[in-house]
């Protein structure tokens, strides 16, 4: 009976300590609810989703179901059915009056008569979204464009992309649509591809376009380029109907995550709203970590 009260003490204390970090959990994830609230409201982004790939669960999600124009997100199909097609990549390519955008008009560099190889035209698509690369990809696909785009939704049907469609290369045409976690299908797709990983993520390339010509190219993502973020897949997109698009993989925190910004308001908005995305996360994981250490 001496050690009654010493027992007592020590079990007094464990449960006090258990209340303790049940308190703080509580209010940590009280906290974290209200964050998540206030990014909601913060997010220029129209849909948002953060999905960790290993749970295999969204982390956070705005509007996550809807479907709408992806832009030039379209270019990671374009990749993935130009790489798993098999077609030598240092095959020469040329652009033609064919490739030039008469839809929207949009610039390009790369004149007809541009010689790259199909390598060099996937480098483009990819990291300086050019789109008279991506349709020149297409074009040269056995069978053309009409095989080429039945291709781009064989793939989105075998990835499991149930409600996506694509009539085009490009990204140009608005009726290029998906759902967030159809994207996150695909980038899971994309990942398996290491010149994919490569080309998506290059912060600059300089090609030689002959005759002495070279021009320089840098990736439309400035966040590739920042030492504090560990991206291996990113895309980004813009067509009116679409706004500001980004999709990325990255690592936050020892977390694989998905991370899909579709229609912000500007191309600045999509870094600030990725940015507001990690800091959710690294909050979160914060409070776990908090709660489980009973401190």
């Amino acid at each position: 009976m001496s050690n009654f009260p010493a027992l007592l003490s020590r079990a007094t204390c464990r449960f006090l300590t258990c209340l303790s970090a049940a308190g703080l959990l509580c209010t940590g994830v009280a906290a974290h609810a209200q964050s998540r609230a206030s990014l909601d409201a913060a997010l220029r982004a129209e849909v948002a989703l953060v999905f960790d790939l290993e749970q295999g669960a969204p982390v956070f999600e705005k509007n996550s179901t809807e479907l709408r124009p992806i832009a030039s997100i379209t270019k990671l199909m374009t990749a993935l059915v130009v790489i798993e097609s098999g077609l030598p990549m240092d095959e020469v390519l040329t652009i033609s009056s064919e490739d030039i955008d008469r839809m929207r008009h949009s610039r390009s560099r790369l004149a007809v008569g541009t010689r790259l190889t199909r390598g060099e035209m996937l480098h483009l698509a990819l990291m300086s979204s050019e789109n008279r690369a991506a349709n020149a990809l297409g074009r040269h696909y056995p069978g053309g464009l009409p095989a080429f785009v039945r291709a781009m939704n064989d793939k989105a049907r075998a990835l499991g992309m149930r409600h996506s469609r694509f009539v085009e290369p490009t990204g140009l045409s608005s009726d290029n649509v998906a759902t967030s976690h159809d994207l996150v299908k695909l980038l899971r797709a994309t990942d398996r591809h290491p010149l994919i990983r490569e080309y998506a993520t290059d912060d600059t390339e300089v090609f030689s376009l002959g005759r002495g010509r070279h021009l320089t190219y840098n990736n439309t993502n400035r966040l590739v380029k920042r030492n504090d973020w560990d991206i291996r897949v990113s895309k980004t997109g813009f067509i009116n109907e679409a706004g500001q698009c980004l999709v990325m993989l990255t690592r936050i925190d020892d977390r694989d995550l998905a991370i899909v910004l579709l229609n912000a308001d500007a191309r600045s908005a999509r870094v600030g709203d990725a940015t507001r995305l990690r800091q959710l996360v690294e909050a979160g994981n914060r409070t776990l970590a908090l709660a489980a250490s009973g401190s």
